[in-house]
């Protein structure tokens, strides 16, 4: 098998983790990978500008990205964090508007593209597929509540403490200590996230790092300890 057959090969199989493509045969798999776009970026580089995001479905093949809101004063309001396998963008293809976000590499990586057009001809021709995207837009809507649940806690401590929490169950890796956050977030992408400013980030980390909370590691990973979990932290 050729270098270009293989890869398309190994992005197959990822497609076929994503649950509504799921259902498709191996030959039709093979089709879509054929009509992606594959697009490598940088650390920072921007994939797709709110703009463009009704023209494409995207999937990640390597890397991570953030999905941000940008506010006039240039400010990164991070809305999610996707890592390899995940997915992207369906709702706008489905409504034909753009998403109100742009999406940013964390890292080096690979992006699928896949365009309107192929997107719907593989919807009007598998059931079983328009099954699964009823089931991932109720899903991403319980998480667009999740954020605004976020966001409306007054107290900078507890916003931060509900990104961990929805850090945790899309990244966390569970041991005997309570879980790692397999996820390197800088405190100023953490205060992105959570909508409030670094120094509070630096404050709050300090904070719940003496109590015993949460305890740094050596690859800036977070290990969220049991008491944390079981809610004894966060007060």
């Amino acid at each position: 098998m050729s270098d270009n057959n293989q890869k398309k090969a190994s992005n197959c199989q990822i497609l076929k983790t994503i649950p509504f493509f799921a259902s498709l045969t191996e030959e039709e798999l093979w089709e879509m990978a054929s009509q992606m776009t594959t697009k490598k970026v940088k650390k920072n580089q921007v994939v797709l500008f709110e703009e463009d995001t009704q023209n494409y479905m995207y999937v990640i093949y390597s890397g991570k990205v953030r999905v941000v809101q940008i506010n006039e004063e240039g400010r990164e309001q991070i809305l999610t964090i996707h890592k390899k396998k995940d997915y992207f963008g369906e709702m706008a293809l489905l409504d034909g508007k753009t998403s109100p976000a742009t999406i940013i590499a964390m890292e080096e990586s690979e992006i699928g593209l896949l365009g309107r057009d192929d997107f719907y001809r593989f919807i009007e021709t598998n059931s079983n597929m328009r099954k699964q995207i009823i089931s991932t837009l109720c899903t991403e809507l319980r998480e667009a509540w999740m954020m605004v649940r976020i966001m409306s806690y007054d107290n900078a401590e507890q916003r931060i403490l509900g990104v961990f929490d929805r850090l945790k169950d899309l990244y966390g890796v569970t041991d005997q200590r309570g879980v790692i956050i397999s996820l390197k977030l800088t405190h100023s992408q953490i205060a992105n996230y959570a909508s409030v400013t670094r120094e509070t980030v630096t404050r709050t980390l300090k904070k719940l790092e003496c109590n015993g909370a949460i305890q740094m590691q050596e690859n800036k990973c977070i290990l969220l300890r049991n008491p944390l979990l079981s809610g004894d932290g966060r007060r």
